[in-house]
């Protein structure tokens, strides 16, 4: 059964719609070599269609340049792309498929003997499918030190209470956080 995982930045308040001005400045070889281990052993990325355009639009250009990032933006070329989209077409990059149920592509990876670990890049709407329907395994954060105070937050105003687990924390040198989280029964229930 394949594990997914979810890794995203974060400002302090919760938002996840990253501006460059809050998160360029705290960018470092320690939060580069947490984001590489998010990435390692990845058999399929999903990503939902704003992140994909954003992807697609950047790492093929840095794997053709050949610059200090290319061996990455190779990895991110040459993995099995799943992205979340209603649109029809050709999507651009190698190894990228559309997926018009992001939650129904998710639930086949999960019960694929062949899949071991699927990582979900960005995309707070894909990640809020995935919570909400009980298919996300980890929930990774970078939370920065900053108040963003503006953007898309992860977790919106909702009728349930969502439970989590703090699987392991780290602090990063420029104060970043690294937060790993599991779904979990509330305390005492």
């Amino acid at each position: 059964m394949a594990t997914i995982v979810s890794t995203l930045f974060s400002a302090l308040d919760g938002v996840v719609e990253i501006d460059p001005a809050w998160h360029v400045p705290y960018f470092d070889d320690a939060m580069g070599a947490a984001v590489s281990e998010d990435y390692d052993g990845v058999d399929v990325l999903v990503l939902g269609r704003v992140t994909y355009d954003s992807f697609a639009g950047a790492w093929p250009e840095r794997e053709a340049a050949g610059e200090e990032d290319a061996g990455f933006a190779a990895q991110l070329g040459d993995v099995r792309k799943l992205v979340a989209t209603r649109g029809v077409g050709e999507l651009g990059w190698r190894n990228a498929e559309a997926v018009p149920d992001v939650v129904e592509a998710v639930r086949a990876l999960r019960a694929d003997p062949g899949v071991g670990k699927v990582l979900v890049a960005g995309s707070v709407s894909v990640v809020r499918q995935l919570l909400e329907a009980g298919l996300l395994d980890e929930l990774r954060l970078l939370v920065h030190p900053v108040a963003a105070r503006r953007g898309v937050r992860l977790f919106e105003e909702a009728g349930s209470v969502l439970p989590l687990a703090l699987r392991s924390s780290q602090a990063l040198p420029t104060g970043v956080l690294r937060l790993v989280y599991a779904p979990a029964d509330q305390p005492g229930s």
